[in-house]
C-alpha cells in the first residue's frame, strides 16, 4: 500500500431522492440542475468553509452526452455559484462513475495536491438513454467470441450469472420482494432525512383552451421508486424478456432512474483551518475486471481487494451498500463471498430505491456515511458491478 501523504476525511455527504426515470417527479429536471442542488446543499453543510479552498469537482456520469454532456462538472461548478479558481473534470466508470470520484477526490488529497475537493455524481436516465443517444459500438467487438460480450445488454449479464451461480427466479424475486420492505420501513422511520435534501420541482401543463401554461411547484423529498403494493405473487407473474425461459424481470431488477449525490472531502489541515467536523475517512478503493458476459459478479474481485487495501476482513465491515443492479447478481456476490445478508442494504437496494447510474456510487456513499453514524457503526462499504466487466468498492469509516 502507497504511503499516504494526509488523510481525505469527508465532512459534508447529500443527495437528491431518487426520481424514476420517464415518469418520475424528475423526468423534466435537467441532470445539471440536480448537480447544482446537491453541491449548494452540501456546501451549506460546512458553512465555515471557504469556498475558495475547494481545488476540484470531480463528478461521476455514466453516459456524459446531451444534457449532462460538455463536462458538467464544470458547469456545475459555475451554475452553484463557485469561485471560478475551481476546476471541474466528469469521469465515467459506468455505474461506479460517481464512487471513483470519490476515490479520485480523496487521492488528491492523500498525495498532498489538494486540501480541499469535491466528489459528487448526476445522471438523468429520463433525459438521456442507457446506451445513449448515438451508440456505436466497434466491429472488434463481434469477431471473436472472445469480445462479444462487451456488447451484451445488462439484462442478458444478469441471466448468464443467475444461470452459472445457480440463483433461481424465486430466489430473485424474494429478494426484490424484501427489498421494497426494506425501503418501505426505513422511509416511514425517516431513516433517509439526514441524508436527503429535499428538491423543489416544477411541472408545467398547458391550458388548450386559454393558451395559458399552468406551473405547479412542490417539494420532493423521499425516493421514488419503493412500491408498497410490492408482492411475491406479483412479481412471479412478470415476464422475462431477456432470455427465454430466463429468470431475470423488470420486478428483479434495478429501475432506471434520475438522481445526484455529493460529497466534500478535506485533509486534516483544511479540517482544522476552517473549523469542520469530519463524518468519515476515505479508507480504500479498489477496481477489478471480469468477463464482460457475467459482469454482475465484478463485486466478488473488489470487495476482497478494498478489504486488502486497508487492512480489514470482511467481518469487519458494519455496512454493506451493495448496488441491486439484479437480484441474481446480487445474490451470487452475497453467497460467493458469504456476506451476511443483515448488514447487506439494510434500508433496501437499488431495485426497490432506483440506480441513476453515474450518480449511484456518491449517493451509495451519502446513505452509508450517515448509517454509520445513526447506528454508531464503524466501518461501511459501497460496492457495484460495472458494465462491460467491472467491480468497484470503497470504505469508509465513522470518525
Amino acid at each position: 500500500m502507497a504511503k499516504q501523504v494526509q488523510e481525505a476525511y469527508i465532512v459534508a455527504a447529500t443527495r437528491t431522492p431518487i426520481g424514476r426515470s420517464h415518469r418520475g417527479f424528475f423526468r423534466n429536471t435537467r441532470p445539471d440542475d440536480l448537480l447544482v442542488s446537491v453541491l449548494k446543499a452540501a456546501l451549506a453543510q460546512v458553512p465555515t468553509l471557504d469556498p475558495k479552498a475547494i481545488e476540484d469537482i470531480i463528478c461521476g456520469c455514466a453516459i456524459p452526452e446531451g444534457p449532462q454532456g460538455l463536462n458538467i462538472a464544470r458547469i456545475g461548478a459555475v451554475l452553484a455559484g463557485l469561485p471560478t479558481s475551481v476546476g471541474g473534470i466528469t469521469v465515467n466508470r459506468f455505474c461506479a462513475s460517481g464512487l471513483s470520484a470519490i476515490q479520485m477526490a480523496a487521492d488528491r488529497i492523500r498525495v498532498g495536491e489538494a486540501d480541499v475537493m469535491f466528489a459528487a455524481g448526476t445522471e438523468s436516465m429520463s433525459m438521456v438513454p442507457m446506451s445513449g443517444n448515438s451508440p456505436s459500438l466497434s466491429p472488434a467487438m463481434f469477431a471473436n467470441d472472445e469480445n462479444v460480450g462487451i456488447a451484451y445488454g445488462m439484462g442478458l449479464t444478469a441471466e448468464k450469472v443467475a444461470q452459472q451461480w445457480k440463483v433461481s427466479r424465486a430466489a430473485q424475486d424474494q429478494f426484490a420482494y424484501e427489498s421494497h420492505m426494506k425501503a418501505l420501513k426505513a422511509q416511514q422511520a425517516g431513516e433517509f432525512s439526514a441524508e436527503i435534501t429535499p428538491v423543489e420541482v416544477t411541472d408545467r401543463t398547458a391550458n388548450l383552451e386559454t393558451g395559458e401554461v399552468i406551473a405547479t411547484t412542490r417539494t420532493v423529498s423521499l425516493d421514488e421508486g419503493a412500491r408498497p403494493d410490492t408482492t411475491l405473487e406479483g412479481l412471479a407473474k412478470l415476464k422475462t424478456p431477456f432470455a427465454a425461459r430466463g429468470s431475470v424481470t423488470a420486478g428483479n431488477s434495478s429501475q432506471t432512474s434520475d438522481g445526484a449525490g455529493a460529497l466534500i472531502l478535506a485533509s486534516e489541515k483544511a479540517v482544522k483551518e476552517f473549523g469542520l467536523k469530519p463524518l468519515a475517512r476515505f479508507v480504500s478503493y479498489a477496481a477489478k475486471g471480469v468477463p464482460p458476459e457475467i459482469m454482475g459478479i465484478g463485486p466478488i474481485e473488489a470487495i476482497p481487494a478494498a478489504l486488502r487495501y486497508a487492512g480489514l476482513t470482511q467481518n469487519d465491515i458494519d455496512w454493506f451498500e451493495l448496488n441491486e443492479a439484479f437480484a441474481a447478481q446480487s445474490l451470487a456476490v452475497i453467497n460467493t463471498l458469504g456476506l451476511d445478508p443483515a448488514k447487506v442494504n439494510p434500508m433496501g437496494g437499488a431495485i426497490a430505491l432506483g440506480h441513476p447510474l453515474g450518480a449511484t456510487g456518491a449517493i451509495r456513499a451519502a446513505t452509508v456515511i450517515h448509517a454509520l453514524h445513526r447506528h454508531q457503526l464503524k466501518y461501511g462499504m459501497v460496492t457495484m458491478c460495472v458494465g462491460m466487466g467491472q467491480g468497484a468498492a470503497g470504505i469508509f469509516e465513522r470518525v
